[in-house]
């Protein structure tokens, strides 16, 4: 068996070893585990099923995870990611009041769109000729829209008629609770504890309960159980003929563009952490990787939920020695496992789950630094992109500001030729979106 194993995903040859993968595997899992009770929660928000929406999450990171470490042999794991679920619950979702199935139709079709490119060199195109800049600050206004989620959640941001915003009240026990499981979070994220995010929420779960503020279990049974949750209330229940025949190109083109860049840089960064990067920047099973993020995807608007991509935390795994895709094997494996703590989404409330969405905020937000904001050509459209993301509630709203100011700027200051045709095709697009809104 250890001669098959290491034959598989060639160990030996990664200079790694069966005891080190699993380690890899596990420390993996326990950083991104939180995404099983934040992402049922968001799309709890949306109006799905809640324990639907917590199996969904499981089966499909656990799926395209598997088959990120059998094919492509990376140690990458992936899951919905946390741009995408905050665009579809609360841009598609609330904001533009479509139906949940209407959305995850659109899922799917951004899932064979990104397979397409995937398949094609047009993926590298696209991603040559969107400039690094507003690149980089796509990642930073998702994370301060996400983060804006979870403030918003806390009770710490609230509506206001005059300042459309305002400080909540922060003596309400529920934001109290917020602040104390951020604190906590942020006080192990320091520490460089594995898992902090994860638990960060036990602990406010736990603090809220003995406080009287949230549910408390009564017994074992409503924290472990043998009964598997089903999928089914979400499972093929996407409509695809609706999401085509409302015509939404900014949906369809915002969860492609986001689910790319996320993957490709994601999946790049880590396979440099893992030394997997070769002398000539290519990296083997590349194209692999991004075929299973794009089927991942595909099988998300199956499932019920929304677009799983590669994940950042994967990183901490690597930096275990974690090498090969026995790894993912690993991670994926652990997720099924996960599925007998099903009854404890329940009793996981918002205020522990806002945390970490403002901790995950915060550490997208830290690609600012690589911005270049020198030059007003590029800081402009860089700035439009991350401030209208949350204060306009729509990714897609960041994504069609920074890309028709790229392009206006340049036009207007005799600099057309330096901007891609892509550049070129999509900002009409969205001058003609925002034109007949």
């Amino acid at each position: 068996m250890a001669g098959m194993i290491d034959s598989m995903f060639k160990l030996k040859e990664h200079g790694t070893s069966l005891k080190i993968e699993s380690v890899a595997g596990m420390t993996t899992f326990v950083t991104m585990a939180y995404i099983i009770f934040v992402n049922p929660a968001m799309l709890a928000d949306a109006g799905m099923p809640r324990e639907a929406a917590f199996a969904a999450t499981v089966w499909g990171a656990a799926l395209t995870t598997l088959f990120m470490g059998l094919w492509a042999n990376l140690p990458i794991a992936l899951a919905p990611g946390m741009g995408i679920n905050a665009f579809f619950a609360y841009t598609v979702v609330l904001g533009m009041g479509l139906p949940w199935q209407t959305a995850l139709g659109a899922v799917f079709i951004s899932g064979v769109v990104f397979f397409v490119l995937s398949v094609t060199n047009l993926r590298e195109k696209i991603i040559r000729a969107v400039p690094l800049n507003l690149k980089l600050s796509i990642t930073v206004g998702i994370g301060l829209f996400i983060a804006f989620i979870g403030l918003k959640s806390a009770g710490v941001v609230v509506d206001d008629p005059v300042t459309f915003v305002a400080m909540g009240n922060l003596k309400h026990p529920a934001t109290l609770l917020s602040l104390v499981g951020l604190l906590v979070i942020a006080v192990l994220e320091a520490k460089g504890v594995r898992g902090s995010i994860l638990l960060g929420m036990a602990v406010t779960t736990v603090v809220g309960m003995l406080a009287g503020v949230g549910p408390v279990p009564h017994g074992i049974h409503d924290v472990l159980s043998l009964n598997v949750p089903s999928f089914m209330p979400t499972f093929l229940q996407l409509d695809i003929m609706a999401a085509l025949e409302y015509g939404l190109f900014t949906v369809l083109f915002t969860m492609t563009m986001v689910d790319l860049f996320d993957s490709m840089g994601t999946i790049i960064g880590l396979s440099r952490k893992a030394g997997l990067m070769k002398d000539d920047g290519s990296i083997e099973g590349l194209d692999k990787a991004l075929v299973a993020d794009s089927c991942g995807t595909m099988l998300s608007g199956l499932l019920g939920t929304p677009a799983v991509t590669s994940y950042l935390e994967s990183s901490t795994g690597i930096a275990e020695g974690g090498r090969t895709g026995l790894t993912s094997v690993v991670v994926g494996g652990l997720f099924l496992v996960s599925l007998i703590f099903a009854p404890l989404v329940g009793f996981v409330q918002s205020y522990a789950t806002a945390p970490a969405l403002i901790v995950v905020g915060s550490l997208m937000i830290q690609e600012t630094r690589n911005i270049d904001f020198r030059e007003m050509a590029d800081a402009m459209p860089a700035f439009l992109t991350i401030i209208t993301m949350p204060l306009t509630s729509s990714i897609a709203t960041g994504f069609g500001m920074g890309f028709i100011s790229y392009v206006l700027i340049r036009l207007c200051t005799g600099r057309a030729k330096e901007v891609s045709l892509v550049m070129w095709v999509v900002s009409v697009c969205f001058v003609v979106n925002f034109a007949l809104r």
